[in-house]
């Protein structure tokens, strides 16, 4: 060994690897030494960026909190000795809170509203519970919980017992695997049919002439038709898991259910025309039905754009670049003003039905180029290797690359899910009063000028809990897909 070389092991050894790294190279100090303090003049503008956040902040919270006003009986709580408004004035808020989240609902019949929320709450808590949860009980006890409730928290309201019954009994059923008992798919074709239509046939007549002696002939009909739509889920889903079960629920029954309950007219429930709906009631039902509308409709189109067969894919083209190519609030206009000028004398649709119908289809159209986004992701292995198989198209699209595609654009989705969100607000073009429509149309009552600030903040709290919710869980899906790598 030359003295070089032993040299050069001597340093070596006397810098001592082993020892942890200086304090300045790791952990929160190092970040704040890197990235705050070093060089000089990142420190500076460190001290200048904290005084002038704490001054911002200060002013922020001494206006929205120390010094507002929370409790009173009107607008004179607020005012100083000269009338004048110096801090916020949250009375108005509480004041107007029913008003913000019902809109112009009458105040006798909200409880529909809630009770309807609260079954969709209880509906969804199992999709979120582990399998083994499940299984041990968990999701049945959700389930009977919320029949429990609607016995207990409404005992003079028949309707909701009715329904909250409807909602959940089907999902005890399956969860105690009585749809067992049916033939599976395996056995004799013909057979299994037969059963099974029997089932839906008995069921929806059973339900029909129960209502019938139950509540009346006017909505008799209504029940029965939903007896045979919960019949042919449970023989449809005999041997499926319970999630399963809850999500056919969710999408093919709680929206006739919702409906029965805000508009009535049956069931001994009072009619409330929806020119009368508002406030966040009304941004939660045309955001809901939009996202739920949009994203089927848009991996149809997404699907349709790619497809071989030149027609359809014209048609798909025609469909995305059109409705992408206007504004939303035109939709609105057209949907509200210029559609009935096209419809036969006598022939009208619900205005928030139409407004509805537009939300969903522009939404769709964006809808489909973030899930055709997704498609173009996937390698043409994937595709060969599904064929390969000896997989149909559908089946191919439904077990090997839609899922892939959805995974990976689930940002995308999300995205758009959020902004669509956001742009409900427009539908005060149209005369609907949303979240945002309502605080606008009070502060302009007398009684409470000068409140448009606390109404704003109010309303822009409130989208930013719905919009930051719906980004974390997008967030927490991809980790538990392991997509991407997301903070």
């Amino acid at each position: 060994m030359t003295e070089t070389t032993q040299s050069n092991a001597i340093v070596k050894h006397d810098r001592h690897e082993d020892l942890p790294p200086p304090k300045s190279e790791v952990g929160v100090y190092g970040w704040m030494y890197h990235n705050l303090l070093h060089p000089w003049y990142n420190a500076l503008l460190t001290v200048i960026g904290l005084a002038i956040s704490f001054v911002a902040i200060w002013q922020v919270l001494d206006f929205a909190v120390f010094g507002a006003v929370w409790t009173g009986e009107g607008r004179e709580a607020c005012q100083t000795e000269s009338g004048a408004l110096i801090h916020a004035c949250w009375v108005f808020v509480g004041a107007r809170f029913s008003q913000f989240i019902y809109g112009f609902y009458p105040e006798l019949e909200r409880w529909r509203v809630d009770f309807s929320f609260l079954l969709l709450v209880l509906a969804v808590v199992p999709l979120f519970l582990r399998e083994e949860w499940i299984k041990r009980g968990f999701g049945l006890g959700v389930a009977g919980g919320a029949t429990l409730l609607s016995l207990v928290a409404f005992p003079g309201y028949g309707p909701a017992v009715v329904i909250g019954l409807m909602m959940f009994a089907p999902y005890g059923l399956v969860y105690m695997r009585l749809g067992t008992l049916l033939p599976s798919r395996d056995d004799n074709a013909f057979i299994g049919f037969a059963i099974r239509a029997a089932v839906i046939v008995v069921a929806g007549a059973a339900g029909y002439w129960l209502g019938r002696a139950a509540v009346g002939a006017a909505e008799a009909g209504a029940l029965g038709w939903m007896a045979a739509f919960l019949a042919f889920g449970l023989v449809t889903l005999n041997r499926a898991t319970v999630k399963a079960w809850i999500t056919f629920l969710l999408i093919f029954i709680y929206p006739f259910i919702a409906y029965f309950l805000w508009v009535g007219d049956g069931f001994g429930l009072q009619y409330v025309e929806t020119a009368r709906w508002g406030g966040l009631f009304l941004t939660l039902v045309v955001a809901g039905t939009g996202i739920a509308a949009s994203l089927p409709i848009g991996i149809i189109f997404a699907l349709g754009r790619r497809s071989d067969m030149p027609a359809i894919r014209s048609v798909s083209i025609a469909f995305i670049e059109l409705w992408r190519g206007v504004p939303l609030i035109t939709v609105l206009f057209m949907s509200s003003v210029m559609l009935p000028l096209f419809l036969p004398e006598g022939v009208n649709f619900d205005k928030l039905l139409r407004a509805l119908i537009g939300v969903a289809l522009f939404s769709a159209a964006y809808m489909a180029e973030v899930v055709r986004g997704g498609l173009q992701a996937i390698p043409k292995g994937q595709y060969e290797a599904a064929a390969a198989m000896g997989l149909g198209y559908w089946k191919m699209m439904r077990l090997v690359i839609l899922p892939q595609a959805l995974k990976l654009v689930i940002p995308g989705i999300v995205n758009t899910f959020i902004g669509l969100f956001k742009d409900t607000t427009l539908v005060l073009i149209i005369g609907l009063f949303d979240l945002l429509g309502i605080v606008q149309a009070a502060t302009t009552d007398p009684k409470w000028l000068g409140m448009a600030v606390e109404g704003y903040v109010f309303t822009a709290f409130v989208f930013w809990i719905f919009c930051f919710g719906m980004s974390r869980y997008s967030m927490y899906i991809e980790r538990k897909l392991h997509t991407g790598h997301a903070r």
